[in-house]
């Protein structure tokens, strides 16, 4: 990204937006709306007079989980942060020091063998990073109970130290979190959806938008610069594929709720953009050379300049209209993080005849 800046911590959004006044709700927040580098503000409850009948929304419905765990290393406070469960029972975690604030910092990962000792018993050792690329993620083992236990007994959700205070389980779930049948989630809430209401859907139908679920389990935000995304659990069911392929062959548009969502649809996404259905690991890394195949627009949150998301938004948008969102919100003073304020992504306008494959960037 050509924009390199650095995002001055009053842009952080603190609380959500329904507690900073009274009468708010979670739609109450701001709206940056790109087209190609034009650019307009709204506000997000002005959203289903942005998108037109036929428009399809991909959603998803994983869950957030509290995923955050007082530990001890012998006399030592930690906070373990699990982030994704692994077929063979073992957890990706990662280790921090409280910071004294209710919040966390960075510490330095491993070593193998290390053991944490966890409310109610339970012990969690590290095995082997996650991968070659640090030492930030460790593959762990928990014996002496069942971590979902754990975690429903024991955990809260993960809060980093832009945000005031601890906030209930309720503030992390969207309104499209549907509990999987085997306890499974999200450690981070997937965010871009965090401002819909049962009410702002019910427009949204009301003026013919769509909605395709899918589900991908998000694990916890890559911490340091440039760290690529590793893989995570999805599910695109056969009934959304379908949808999104009926919506691509007229004239309506997919628009992505959340690069969680883009990396679900274009992991189902063939060489052919035909989306099938499909579920598993994906470590898809979506890039400006991959290109998207099956997503027209996206709406998502103001990610920091460094994170691998922006790969993502210019693949979808082209770094010229990224780097001009960006300029936008920071001179609009919008705000950043899960609480803060969306952008919408959506295509340049083109004659009906020119539109050919359903992207029409």
């Amino acid at each position: 990204m050509s924009v390199r800046v650095r995002v001055p911590e009053g842009l952080s959004a603190r609380v959500p937006a329904e507690q900073r006044g009274p009468g708010l709700d979670r739609d109450d927040v701001r709206l940056l709306v790109s087209r190609g580098t034009e650019v307009t503000h709204h506000v997000f409850a002005e959203l289903p007079r942005l998108l037109r009948a036929g428009d399809l929304l991909v959603v998803n419905t994983s869950p957030t989980l509290a995923a955050a765990v007082d530990g001890r290393i012998g006399h030592a406070r930690v906070v373990v942060h699990f982030s994704t469960r692994g077929d063979d029972g073992r957890w990706a975690v990662e280790l921090r020091d409280p910071d004294g604030r209710g919040t966390t910092r960075a510490r330095a990962g491993g070593p193998a063998g290390t053991e944490v000792g966890l409310p109610g018993e339970a012990r969690l050792v590290l095995e082997e990073p996650l991968s070659g690329c640090g030492e930030r993620l460790w593959w762990a083992r928990v014996s002496g109970a069942e971590v979902l236990r754990v975690l429903r007994e024991h955990g809260r959700p993960i809060r980093y130290s832009y945000t005031e205070r601890d906030q209930p389980l309720s503030v992390y779930q969207t309104v499209f979190a549907l509990p999987s049948p085997d306890g499974a989630g999200s450690a981070e809430m997937p965010s871009a959806a965090r401002p819909f209401t049962a009410r702002l859907v019910a427009e949204l139908v009301s003026r013919g938008v769509q909605f395709a679920p899918i589900t991908l389990h998000t694990g916890v935000a890559s911490a340091e610069a440039h760290e690529p995304p590793y893989p995570e659990r999805f599910a695109v069911p056969a009934a959304s594929a379908r949808l999104i392929n009926a919506v691509r062959a007229g004239d309506g548009r997919v628009i992505a709720v959340g690069t969680t969502a883009v990396r679900a649809v274009e992991s189902a996404t063939g060489p052919d953009g035909v989306v099938r259905a499909a579920e598993g690991w994906t470590d898809l890394v979506v890039t400006p050379e991959r290109g998207v195949r099956a997503v027209d627009g996206l709406l998502t949150g103001l990610h920091e300049p460094e994170a691998s998301h922006l790969l993502m938004l210019e693949a979808v948008a082209g770094r010229a209209a990224v780097d001009r969102a960006y300029e936008e919100a920071l001179r609009g003073l919008y705000l950043w993080h899960e609480f803060g304020d969306l952008h919408l992504i959506l295509p340049e306008e083109a004659p009906h005849s020119e539109r050919c494959d359903g992207n029409s960037w």
